[in-house]
């Protein structure tokens, strides 16, 4: 039920979104965790409120549990969660879902809002790649 960045990578002209907010704390506000919140259950989801209350971040923010609640209602499982400037004035960010085993996990990639026009081929391309790359991997199991 804790939403923790492993990593984030940025390129030269690309920077990562600042975590100007405990990216826990703000899970509701982000791409990040909606991605991973949708990914649970609604007593999970409820569990992590009552330790991490829904506030608006920024006027863009969903503003109460119950307005996340109807949201994560709303979306279809496995679709890529997206979000403009509800974590960060002037950025969009996009989370694609990871489903292994009982980890929720997620993929996210952000840009400037100016450039907001790049996300939705970006996270194309990054689901094609994730599924070819989970398509090739193969599992044994030895008794």
């Amino acid at each position: 039920g804790e939403v923790d960045v492993l990593a984030t990578a940025d390129a030269p002209g690309a920077p990562a979104v600042e975590e100007w907010a405990d990216f826990r704390q703000t899970a509701h506000a982000h791409a990040i965790g909606q991605c991973l919140l949708a990914q649970l259950d609604e007593a999970e989801r409820v569990d992590h409120f009552a330790r991490y209350p829904v506030r608006a971040l920024t006027p863009y923010s969903v503003r109460d549990e119950a307005g996340f609640h109807r949201r994560c209602a709303a979306r279809r499982p496995l679709q890529p969660v997206c979000e403009r400037e509800e974590y960060a004035l002037g950025t969009v960010c996009a989370a694609i879902p990871l489903i292994a085993g009982e980890t929720a996990a997620t993929l996210a990639v952000s840009t400037p809002l100016a450039r907001a026009e790049r996300l939705r081929p970006a996270v194309d391309s990054l689901r094609s790649r994730v599924g070819a790359l989970i398509g090739s991997l193969s599992f044994s199991i030895s008794i």
